[in-house]
């Protein structure tokens, strides 16, 4: 059987939950429906997610439609949780965007249809909430053509929307102007149908379906259904729809093994399970095989004796010996494994989609003593979200978090309270910044003081994608073969924390002296490591840094009146705006703003526009900050006061 993954993706409240629940309910997968006011639905199954009726953790649930299993992946609609989408999104075969019939198309509807676009992610689009006061599929249609794509095609119509009596009649092939309709959309991407619109002829069903589903499956055109999960309108057509026109994997074993994780769990007894979608060979039980690490600290084969397997189907998650091709599995027996590596060989390399998270806080025990226990409950949530990147400050009982929002925040208390039992405060939300080089700089330091190793660098600003490029000016015949990579991997760390103590990007770095061949008996890689960061220091120095800022771009319809209200908001909040668009009644006003000023405007634009107001938002870049440049607490030796860098070195040894 061929095996579709499929992704459930939306704006927060536009009823994909509701959806996944009748979808199994349609498929005979669950007997009764559950609902997301009480509680009980089959994908939101953490406590917070029940009482706060909200998805914080995507989750598998699978069943089958015309002959094609389907492997569903429920995923968080809230903005605070955009790396569990992300995570997703690179283990799905399509998609359905789910889009509600009253609101429209709402800031996050658009962030998601972009990262699918640019994954080519074949997506169907499911207009919801039809029998909802206020719904207009008409109205909803044309909004999906300006505020998100214009390579539509309506796959049938609602008969009396807005009501409880809300119905969806699919188009038929059999009728001339659905034909037509499809022929359309279709001839804009299809020079071969093209001539066909032209000339007015009429193309076989078959046609057209087979060149549906062709341009779905490439990404080009978005076929449109719609219903109501509540009432189960439409939802029969959605299930017909996603097996004939969304792309399914064949099973195939005789290809390497290879698997992407893109979710970690504990069960009860602690024990770590990895989520993962097989995209080809197989994967058995007592098979040991390789695990590759997507950081670069951890980008080596690690060989790992998987113990279990679980495979979802059919509403259930079955133990077999072999997960295949298509399958997603829950693996057991890889302790080291992490969110984002690949078991076998690695199929692609690891793509961004949003950006990372902009904003940091600071956790501390409410009791001191618990420290150490706090440590280790934030290192298991952050195998769930790796993205939470914890850090140390030389204050031990504090730790630092980052977070992409305030309700994160309170899942992550909510997980440690009650998980572990730890009652935690946070301390005042701060944005990540970053340091960016503004000059050039040099350094070099020779052995045998303070190391047995020869070092010399050189830094200069460089678009590098946020990370340091290395050249080398050095022989690699001429230099022990460690040498370099000790150094390199010395780099990365040391890059974490520049001059002000945040990350440095967009730097490259020259290699311009190091260990000669002819003294490397002495030399060791310890050697190298622990002085590239105080040679990378005195560079860093000499080149000088910038503290630069986060900063979203923003969109805010609103009524007319309102603008004058939310520009002077703005502009308090030190807000770069471009002039204002009044198409009618309403005012389009875009602009960039600190991203630490998005929350106050997110909460004070209801009273501003009387409700009616709508922003959208986008990481943007940095920019530099105005202002005494703020200074992060270290973590760890601090290689810009030497005599300090050498003494913490020194006792770390010997403790």
């Amino acid at each position: 059987m061929r095996t579709l993954n499929l992704g459930i993706l939306a704006h927060v409240d536009a009823g994909k939950t509701s959806l996944t629940e009748r979808l199994l309910f349609h498929a005979g997968v669950i007997r009764t429906l559950g609902g997301v006011d009480t509680g009980d639905t089959q994908t939101d199954t953490l406590q917070l997610e029940r009482e706060r009726g909200i998805t914080i953790r995507s989750a598998v649930a699978s069943f089958s439609a015309d002959g094609t299993r389907i492997n569903l992946l429920d995923t968080p609609g809230h903005p605070d949780f955009i790396a569990e989408v992300e995570r997703v999104l690179g283990v799905l075969d399509g998609a359905v965007l789910v889009v509600s019939a009253v609101e429209g198309v709402q800031a996050q509807t658009r962030v998601l249809m972009r990262a699918l676009v640019r994954l080519k992610v074949p997506t169907i689009i499911f207009l919801n909430k039809i029998d909802r006061r206020g719904a207009d599929d008409e109205n909803a249609l044309v909004n999906l053509r300006s505020r998100l794509t214009e390579a539509i095609v309506p796959m049938g119509r609602v008969i009396a929307p807005g009501t409880p009596e809300a119905a969806y009649h699919a188009g038929t092939w059999a009728d001339r102007d659905f034909r037509s309709t499809v022929l359309q959309a279709l001839a804009e991407r299809d020079d071969d149908l093209i001539a066909a619109f032209a000339d007015d002829r009429d193309i076989p069903a078959e046609t057209l379906r087979h060149r549906l589903a062709e341009q779905t499956a490439k990404g080009l055109i978005c076929p449109v259904f719609s219903g109501s999960a509540i009432t189960g309108a439409g939802i029969a057509e959605l299930m017909t729809g996603i097996a004939a026109f969304l792309p399914a994997t064949a099973p195939a074993t005789d290809a390497p093994a290879s698997a992407a994780v893109f979710k970690i769990e504990r069960n009860g007894a602690g024990e770590k399970v990895a989520l993962a979608r097989v995209f080809s060979g197989a994967i058995r039980v007592r098979d040991r095989i390789a695990v590759a690490g997507k950081d670069k600290d951890r980008d080596r084969d690690r060989d790992n004796r998987i113990t279990d397997i679980e495979v979802f189907a059919e509403g259930r998650v079955e133990r077999r010996d072999v997960a295949e091709a298509g399958d997603i599995a829950r693996i057991r027996g890889l302790a080291d494994i992490r969110v984002g590596d690949w078991i076998g060989e690695r199929s692609a390399a690891p793509q961004r989609q949003f950006a990372p998270p902009m904003l940091e806080s600071v956790i501390v025990p409410n009791d001191p003593a618990a420290a150490p226990l706090l440590w280790k409950a934030l290192s298991q949530l952050a195998e769930q979200d790796p993205l939470i990147n914890l850090r140390h400050g030389n204050d031990q009982h504090a730790i630092s978090v980052s977070l992409y929002g305030e309700v994160q925040k309170e899942v992550i208390e909510h997980a440690l309270k009650a998980d572990y039992g730890l009652d935690v405060r946070f301390l005042e939300t701060s944005p990540i910044y970053v340091e960016r080089i503004i000059g050039t700089g040099s350094a070099v330091e020779h052995a045998p003081d303070p190391f047995l190793a020869t070092i010399g660098l050189s830094v200069e600003p460089a678009e590098s994608d946020g990370r340091h490029l290395l050249r080398s000016e050095i022989d690699p015949g001429s230099a022990p073969p460690f040498a370099f990579k000790a150094i390199d991997d010395a780099l990365e760390d040391a890059f974490r924390q520049g001059i002000y103590g945040w990350q440095v990007i967009n730097a490259a770095v020259s290699l311009t002296e190091v260990t000669r061949l002819r003294k490397w008996t002495t030399s060791t890689p310890a050697d190298h490591r622990n002085l590239t960061p105080l040679v990378l220091a005195t560079a860093l120095q000499t080149a000088g840094t910038e503290v630069c800022e986060p900063v979203d771009r923003i969109t805010i319809d609103m009524p007319a009146a309102a603008l004058p209200r939310v520009q002077s908001l703005l502009m308090r909040l030190g807000a770069s705006l471009d002039p204002p668009v009044l198409p009618e009644e309403m005012a389009v006003l875009s602009g960039t703003i600190a991203a630490i000023s998005v929350h106050a405007v997110q909460r004070a634009l209801p009273s501003l526009t009387s409700g009616l107001g709508t922003m959208e938002m986008e990481f943007s870049g940095y920019r530099a900050f105005i202002g005494p440049p703020p200074v992060r607490r270290r973590s760890g030796p601090n290689p810009f006061s030497r005599n300090e860098y050498l003494a913490q070195l020194k006792g770390a040894r010997q403790a």
